[in-house]
């Protein structure tokens, strides 16, 4: 009886790993397909992002009503004394909040602005000119003359002025076209193209672009006409001094409304500083947007990002010393060339980091 319960418990044991390795060998060939097939799921989904946003979000709106209308009958049966039985019985809050001095409070409000993603149009009223329209939008006249096709100043009252939504030009891509050609033709970099969050690539490795699309081309200028001079802020003379400059270069662009960050390029590819001491917070390494980047840590809400590195020498949780070499210039990501994209961020809000430097 023994000898057959041992015979028995033998073949069990061999059963359940006969079992066991054939799992086991199944789960690691699927895993394996899994893994190749992933990164091209992941570079489809990386290429393609934003394509679906604005279908997802009208979808969602319209789920939500669509709950709303369902749930409304419903909430009303069960909590009848939450809405009002006539219109007679119910005060608005507007009328409450009419009646509220908000002055004694302390109170003001403040008026957003909007980014401007494409061309709008201004109409002409009395009184205006095309410096004081140009000064209205944050924008250069010639910018205006170029995108209206117009060599003079005179307006008419009511005439449509077309509005381009920053200094530069704004064309139609032409077959044969890149965004390095582009960036030559009108005397500009293309960096500036590409760091516009609203131009479209039809592929973000190569910033290629479809013949006929819209594309606007900051600071770019007319053939021929004079490069368009950019006066910086006042603030660029005395910084506070409290961060050193990351790297040496030429600026190729300065903080504006979509790009709060210097651009510092350098062929040489230097090594890249950190700009105070800290703690490294973060380190990632992608093939789009920042590309490879590290995110230094300076305390009271204080952080310096480096993007688009080709080497990175350290790893979150190191703590860094003010000038020590963190990582080498590079062209990863979002970037047509080797530079330095170096931001300053407070309490985890983009500012404006010219302040910060000598």
């Amino acid at each position: 009886m023994r000898q057959l319960l041992s015979v028995f418990a033998d073949d069990l044991r061999d059963w359940a790993r006969g079992w066991y390795y054939y799992l086991g060998k199944k789960i690691g060939r699927g895993a394996k397909q899994f893994e190749a097939q992933k990164d091209l799921l992941v570079d489809i989904l990386i290429a393609r992002r934003g394509m679906y946003q604005r279908p997802f979000l009208h979808l969602s709106l319209a789920v939500i009503f669509l709950v709303g209308v369902v749930a409304a009958p419903i909430i009303a049966d069960s909590y009848p004394g939450a809405i009002p039985k006539s219109l007679a019985d119910y005060t608005p809050s507007s009328a409450v909040a009419t009646s509220l001095d908000m002055a004694a409070y302390g109170v003001q409000t403040t008026t957003s602005e909007k980014p401007r993603d494409q061309i709008i149009t201004h109409a002409v009223v009395v009184g205006d000119t095309l410096s004081k329209i140009a000064k209205k939008y944050s924008i250069s006249v010639d910018s205006i003359k170029w995108l209206n096709d117009t060599k003079g100043d005179s307006l008419s009252i009511g005439q449509e002025v077309k509005i381009p939504p920053v200094s530069g030009i704004v064309l139609k891509v032409k077959e044969g076209e890149t965004v390095f050609s582009i960036a030559k033709k009108y005397k500009t970099d293309a960096q500036k193209i590409v760091n516009f969050p609203f131009n479209d690539f039809v592929d973000l490795d190569t910033f290629a672009l479809n013949v006929g699309q819209q594309l606007v081309v900051p600071d770019g200028v007319m053939p021929e006409a004079p490069a368009i001079i950019r006066v910086l802020p006042p603030i660029t003379a005395g910084g506070t001094g409290q961060f050193l400059w990351p790297a040496g270069g030429l600026i190729t662009q300065y903080p504006v409304w979509y790009h709060r960050a210097i651009d510092i390029a350098n062929p040489a590819m230097p090594g890249i500083a950190a700009a105070d001491g800290g703690t490294v917070v973060l380190v990632e390494y992608l093939r789009y947007g920042y590309g490879q980047h590290v995110i230094v840590g300076h305390g009271d809400g204080l952080q310096t990002l480096y993007g688009h590195m080709s080497e990175i020498y350290v790893k979150a949780g190191d703590a860094v010393a003010r000038g020590q070499i963190i990582g080498r210039m590079g062209s990863s990501g979002r970037s047509t060339g080797t530079h330095l994209h170096f931001e300053v961020r407070k309490n985890g809000v983009i500012v404006n980091p010219l302040p910060f430097l000598k």
